[in-house]
């Protein structure tokens, strides 16, 4: 097995990105900047958005950051530092309870 890699999640505010309605967030890996995005269906189908909602999608995104950046780094780490995109699947299914 290779040396691990340093994955960080910076405090910086996420963004959406209406072109292929995702949020995009970044992760620092070995101290490269690597975006990731998640897709407001999976921020639908597991964190409780409102559907075609951007402010909720957000909020959606702000509540389960940290549950997010888990999976995150997760694929991270299997994907030896590409950018993610998560989508519903990459979640148990059911939503989150709060």
């Amino acid at each position: 097995m290779g040396q691990d890699m340093i994955i960080r999640f910076p405090a910086d505010a996420a963004h959406y990105h209406d072109s292929n309605l995702t949020v995009v967030f970044p992760a620092l890996v070995d101290g490269t900047r690597v975006p990731c995005a998640i897709s407001v269906e999976a921020l639908e189908d597991h964190f409780g958005a409102l559907p075609a909602n951007r402010d909720a999608w957000m909020q959606a995104f702000d509540a389960g950051r940290p549950r997010i950046e888990a999976v995150a780094r997760a694929h991270l780490e299997l994907s030896n530092g590409s950018p993610v995109l998560l989508k519903s699947g990459h979640f148990p299914p059911g939503r989150l309870s709060s």
